[in-house]
């Protein structure tokens, strides 16, 4: 998305290889292959190493708050959503906490129920798992987005939910949503809006415009989390929608 000028927040990813070299690789290999679960987390959380160049990126990107994101190298695709099984933490703050998190996110990768989704749809040998270092958005609004409606599966319609505040209200299931019906332009055509209307319809068909020009980048329709800050819209991840 940053590669396409899209409006996405400064930050780095640690890339997916480097948990596997600064470990015991074979010994955590096994742990997961015994589905033990608390062994492996105890393994990251002891002897992980967060490389200095992490670090040295984080201070390049100003510091401040940040949101430590977990993505794993098998997670998402047309058949499995891993999205929920491993962790993400916000408005992390300084080199100490941002170390913290990372390997958090790491050790998120082998919890029970990761452990469990990734051997019934991928393997346990896979420990390529990226964390993605992000500038966290003060959102005033925030939601996800469907460039087609996930539940009816209409190509002319897209489903966009929305709250104040942070989305993760939204992808928890914390909250229940404003909830809108738009078309390919972003026109409403139905909605639910248990918040009193959180977006206008401007934001609506600007949503829309992203959404669309997503699912034309990725070549297949896009499950998206978004937030606006000061009337401005930044995209905070987009992956398949699930199957």
């Amino acid at each position: 998305m940053t590669q396409q000028n899209l409006p996405v927040p400064g930050g780095f990813t640690v890339v997916a290889h480097v948990l596997e070299k600064c470990i015991d690789s074979e010994t955590l290999r096994k742990h997961a292959r015994n589905n033990d679960h608390a062994a492996a987390m105890q393994l990251i959380e002891d002897t992980a190493v967060v490389p200095q160049e992490v670090l040295d990126a984080y201070a390049e990107l100003g510091g401040g708050l940040v949101a430590v994101r977990s993505s794993a190298s098998a997670e998402d695709s047309e058949a499995a959503s891993y999205a929920g099984q491993q962790e993400t933490y916000l408005e992390v703050s300084g080199a100490i906490d941002v170390r913290k998190r990372v390997i958090d996110c790491w050790a998120s990768f082998f919890s029970e129920r990761a452990l469990f989704y990734r051997g019934e749809k991928g393997s346990l040998d896979d420990l390529r798992m990226a964390v993605v270092v992000q500038k966290m958005i003060d959102a005033e609004k925030a939601g996800v987005a469907f460039s087609i409606h996930p539940v009816t599966r209409r190509k002319d319609r897209m489903l966009i939910e929305a709250v104040y505040g942070l989305g993760e209200q939204v992808v928890s299931g914390e909250v229940t949503p404003d909830h809108y019906v738009v078309d390919r332009k972003g026109r409403e055509k139905k909605s639910e809006t248990p918040h009193g209307g959180v977006l206008q319809g401007g934001e609506l068909s600007r949503i829309a415009e992203l959404a669309l020009q997503l699912e034309n980048h990725y070549g297949k329709p896009q499950d998206i989390e978004w937030a606006i800050f000061k009337n401005d819209i930044f995209l905070l991840q987009s992956r398949p929608i699930t199957a």
